[in-house]
C-alpha cells in the first residue's frame, strides 16, 4: 500500500480527564480537517449507535462541521465514498472490526483513505487503522471474521498505555509485559499511546502529538522512550531482528 496520500489522526483517547468530549484534540482535529468538511461518524465500537452518534454530532456541530452517522445512512458502502472526512470513535474493537467486516466497509475506507481524504479515529477507531488489532486492550466480546483490519498505518498502536507502576500491588502482567508477549510471536513495531496523545500520518511520516510522550516496542530490542514533537519513522519503520 501507498501511505503517502494518507491523512490521519490517531487518537489515544476521545475524552480527557477533567476535560470533555474530543476537547484535548480540537486543534489537531481543525488542522486535519479544514474549515469546511462534512463528517461521517462510524458508531459501531458501542452498543447503543444512537446515543453515539448523538454525542459526536454534538461535538463536531460545535466545532463548526456537519456530522452525519453512517448506521443511519441507506448504503453504508455508498456513504463512505461520498465521505468528505470520516471518524471512527472507540469502544470495542472487536465488536467494531466484526461491524466494518459485515458492512464491507474495509476496502471503501482504504480506498478512501489512499484517495487523500482526512481520517480522524479514537482508540478502537485508531487501532483499527493498524495492520491487524493484536494490540488492543478490549475483551474479546464478538468475533470478528480475522483480526486483519484496515492498514492504514505499517505499523501497531497501544491505545491508553499505561506505563508500569513501581508502587502497585497488582500481580498481574503490566501492558509492558503484554507488548513483550506480542513480539515474542510478531515482529511489528508497536506504538505505545498514552492518554492525551496522538499521532498525526501525513505523506508517509508520523509525528507524535499531545501532551506526553510515548513508548515504542520493537521486537529485540529494549522500549524506546520518545518525546512529543518527536517524527517516529525511523522507529516504526524498521523491523528489529
Amino acid at each position: 500500500m501507498n501511505y503517502r496520500d494518507h491523512r490521519l489522526l490517531l487518537i489515544s483517547n476521545s475524552t480527557q480527564h477533567g476535560r470533555h468530549y474530543l476537547d484535548h484534540a480540537e486543534a489537531e482535529i481543525r488542522s486535519l480537517l479544514g474549515p469546511s468538511a462534512r463528517v461521517l461518524f462510524v458508531p459501531y465500537a458501542l452498543y447503543d449507535r444512537d446515543a453515539y452518534a448523538e454525542i459526536a454530532r454534538t461535538r463536531f456541530e460545535a466545532m463548526g462541521y456537519a456530522c452525519d452517522s453512517i448506521h443511519r445512512a441507506p448504503d453504508p458502502r455508498k456513504a463512505v465514498e461520498n465521505a468528505g472526512a470520516l471518524f471512527i470513535g472507540g469502544g470495542n474493537t472487536f465488536r467494531l472490526l466484526k461491524a466494518l467486516y459485515e458492512s464491507r466497509l474495509l476496502e471503501p475506507i482504504r480506498a478512501r483513505v489512499a484517495s487523500g481524504m482526512p481520517y480522524t479515529g479514537a482508540s478502537a477507531g485508531t487501532v483499527v487503522t493498524c495492520p491487524t488489532i493484536r494490540t488492543t486492550n478490549d475483551m474479546p466480546i464478538v468475533e470478528p471474521p480475522s483480526l486483519t483490519a484496515l492498514g492504514l498505518v505499517w505499523f501497531q498502536i497501544n491505545c491508553h498505555y499505561l506505563d508500569p507502576d513501581p508502587n502497585s500491588k497488582f500481580m498481574g502482567e503490566t501492558r509492558e509485559v503484554r507488548l513483550k508477549e506480542f513480539h515474542e510471536e510478531n515482529e511489528l513495531a508497536v506504538v505505545g499511546l498514552r492518554e492525551g496523545d496522538f499521532l498525526r500520518v501525513e505523506k508517509g511520516t508520523v509525528t507524535l502529538k499531545g501532551s506526553f510522550g510515548a513508548r515504542i516496542f520493537r521486537r529485540g530490542e529494549a522500549p524506546a522512550e520518545v518525546p512529543v514533537g518527536s517524527v517516529l519513522d525511523g522507529y516504526v519503520t524498521a523491523v528489529a531482528r
